[in-house]
């Protein structure tokens, strides 16, 4: 029985980071299409001197673009959006 205990708490260790984060990425990848591109492409998220270095910065630039575009988002399209940028483009742990 403790074995299989371990064994289950090293498989979920060995999950990725991103697969903890909330949201739902297809919904994020959606929002993205309809309300990033036309101010900017993806090239924005990779570039050498991005912004955004952390998942906490990567929300504070979510809500700088929100307001700059006038958008609204729930706080649930806010989660699902991170969580598509975060499995996409920048990988934080």
């Amino acid at each position: 029985m403790r074995h299989a205990l371990l064994i289950s708490l090293l498989c979920l260790m060995a999950l990725p980071a991103q697969a903890a984060l909330p949201g739902d990425s297809a919904e994020g990848q959606k929002l993205h299409e309809a309300n990033c591109v036309s101010c900017h492409n993806t090239g924005i998220y990779t570039r050498r001197d991005r912004h955004v270095r952390s998942l906490d910065g990567l929300y504070e630039q979510l809500d700088a673009c929100t307001h700059g575009a006038q958008l609204s988002l729930t706080a649930d399209q806010q989660k699902s959006l991170v969580k598509f940028l975060n499995e996409q483009f920048y990988k934080f742990k």
